[in-house]
C-alpha cells in the first residue's frame, strides 16, 4: 500500500484527521467494476482553500492527485494509480441561493444532480443535465467529464450550462470567475477549458450554472417499430417540427426483455425490435400535436403517457438498462457517437462485429437517438479485451463517429485517442496541461497518452 506517515500528517494538518482515510478495493472501484484502484489515501477537503493546500502538499511531496466526485464514471478516470492520493469533493456541498432574475445558482463541486434539481424545482426551474445516476453523480464530476444525459437534444451538454467556475489548478493557483455574466468576452474561456478536462488540469471546487424554466406540461410517447431506420426517421420528423423535444431515447427488444427479467417490470409492449421514448415539455399542452405528428408515420405503434406515474413507468425501461446489464456480470462499456445517417446501420451491425472477436458475448445497445450517442454494452463471451475495443471503436471511426460521447476518455480509451484526434491536437492539449499542471500531478494517465 502506498502510504507515508509524513504525508498523512501533512494532509491531516490541512483537512483534519477524520478526513484522511485509507482506501481498499471496496471503495476504489469504478461503477462497472472493471477498474480497481491501488490502496492509497483518500482526502476530503472542505473548502477551496483546503483544496489548494492539498495541492501544495502534493507538489512538495511529489505525489499525484486523482479527483473523485460521485464515482459514477465508466472509463476508469477517477481510480487511484501508483503514487497518488484520491481527492474527494464530497464535503464541497455549499449551495448558493438561486437568483430568479438570471436563473442562476452557484454550487459546490460535491453537490449531486438530484440536489440541485430539487432546489431548482422549488423556484419553478430545472437544471437540464439529467441521467440515471443523478442521485450520486456530482456537479464537479459532470463538469470534469462534460456529461450529457437525456436532455442534450434540447439543452446541450454540461459545458453549455456553465456561466462561471472556481478551481485549483495543478500549478497550485486558484482561479475563480463566478459572476455569471452571460456576455463576458475578457479572454480565454477557462470554464470551457476545464469542462471535459477529466481532472487533468485542476480540481473544480464550485460552479455557477444556468437553470431553465420548469415546463408545466410534459408528454411522453412510446414508439415501437421494427428497425432503427424507422426510429431515426420518427425522431427527425418530431424534432424538425417541435422545438420542445427534451429527449428521444432508443432501447432494443433485447434490452427491454432484460429489464423485464431483472426487475419484473410489467408494461404491455408491442412485440417490436425497437422502442423509442420521446418526451416533450412546454408551457402549453402538446399531446395532440405530438400524436398528430406520430400518426403520419406508417408501421409504428404509439402509446402516450401524460401522468407522472405513467411517464415514470415508461422511463424505467430506459433508466434500468445499465443496472440490469451490470447484474449479468462486469460489462465492457463503449460510450460512442455516430452521425445520424449512420446510426441505423451501426446499431444493426455492431452485435455482429462483436461476435467476430468475442464469440458468445451478449451485446446490448441503447442511447440517445436524437444526437447519435449510443451505449454499446458487451457481457460475457471469450476473447481479448484489446481486440474487442479495437473492433467496436474501429466501427465507430469508420462511419465518422467519436470514441467518447459523454463519459470521457479516462484510462480505458486513452490508447485510442489518436483515432479521433490528430497529432497536432494532442500536442496542443499536452501544452495546455504543461502550462496549468507543470509538475504533471493532476490525474496522470488519464485522457492524454
Amino acid at each position: 500500500m502506498f502510504d507515508s506517515a509524513d504525508l498523512r500528517r501533512l494532509l491531516e494538518n490541512v483537512v483534519g484527521s477524520d478526513n484522511v482515510t485509507d482506501t481498499d478495493s471496496s471503495d476504489d472501484a469504478d461503477w462497472t467494476g472493471r477498474f480497481v484502484g491501488e490502496p492509497t489515501l483518500l482526502v476530503r477537503p472542505g473548502s477551496t482553500v483546503e483544496v489548494a493546500e492539498v495541492v501544495a502538499v502534493a507538489r512538495r511531496s511529489g505525489v499525484s492527485l486523482v479527483p473523485r466526485g460521485g464515482n459514477t464514471g465508466l472509463v476508469g478516470g477517477s481510480i487511484s494509480r501508483g503514487r497518488s492520493i484520491l481527492v474527494s469533493t464530497s464535503r464541497l456541498r455549499n449551495t448558493g441561493t438561486i437568483d430568479p432574475l438570471t436563473r442562476q445558482v452557484t454550487v459546490g463541486a460535491g453537490v449531486t444532480l438530484h440536489d440541485i434539481q430539487e432546489q431548482a424545482q422549488s423556484f419553478g426551474l430545472r437544471y437540464p443535465v439529467d441521467f440515471g445516476a443523478r442521485g450520486t453523480a456530482t456537479i464537479g464530476g459532470t463538469v470534469a467529464t462534460n456529461a450529457g444525459g437525456v436532455n442534450v437534444v434540447r439543452y446541450g451538454m454540461t459545458r453549455r450550462q456553465i456561466v462561471g467556475i472556481e478551481a485549483v489548478l495543478g500549478s497550485g493557483e486558484t482561479v475563480s470567475h463566478l459572476g455569471g455574466l452571460v456576455k463576458d468576452n475578457t479572454g480565454y474561456d477557462l470554464a470551457g477549458l476545464l469542462c471535459g478536462s477529466e481532472g487533468t488540469l485542476g480540481i473544480v471546487t464550485a460552479v455557477r450554472v444556468q437553470l431553465v424554466p420548469l415546463m408545466p406540461h410534459v408528454v411522453t410517447a412510446l414508439v415501437s417499430c421494427d428497425d432503427v431506420a424507422t426510429a431515426v426517421d420518427v425522431v427527425a420528423s418530431v424534432c424538425s417540427r417541435l422545438d420542445t423535444v427534451d429527449a428521444a431515447e432508443l432501447v432494443t427488444a433485447d434490452g427491454l426483455a432484460l429489464v423485464r427479467e431483472q426487475i419484473g417490470l410489467e408494461i404491455a409492449m408491442p412485440n417490436r425490435r425497437i422502442h423509442l421514448l420521446i418526451e416533450c415539455s412546454s408551457a402549453s399542452e402538446q399531446v395532440d400535436v405530438l400524436s398528430d405528428i406520430l400518426d403520419e408515420h406508417q408501421g409504428i405503434d404509439v402509446a402516450v403517457a401524460v401522468t407522472p406515474s405513467q411517464r415514470e413507468r415508461l422511463w424505467r425501461i430506459r433508466e434500468e438498462q445499465t443496472p440490469s446489464i451490470n447484474r449479468l456480470g462486469v460489462p465492457f462499456k463503449f460510450d460512442v457517437t455516430v452521425p445520424l445517417p449512420s446510426l441505423a446501420p451501426f446499431v444493426e451491425r455492431i452485435p455482429l462485429a462483436v461476435e467476430k472477436v468475442r464469440p458468445g458475448a451478449r451485446t446490448f445497445v441503447f442511447g440517445h437517438a436524437a444526437d447519435g450517442n449510443m451505449h454499446v454494452n458487451v457481457v460475457g463471451g471469450d476473447g481479448d479485451e484489446v481486440a474487442l475495443t479495437e473492433q467496436v471503436l474501429g466501427e465507430v471511426v469508420a462511419c465518422g463517429g467519436s470514441i467518447s460521447a459523454e463519459h470521457g476518455i479516462g484510462t480505458a480509451k486513452q490508447p485510442w485517442l489518436h483515432m479521433v484526434r490528430s497529432t497536432s491536437e494532442i500536442d496542443a492539449m499536452r501544452s495546455i496541461k504543461a502550462a496549468l499542471d507543470p509538475d504533471g500531478i493532476m490525474n496522470p494517465g488519464v485522457l492524454l497518452p
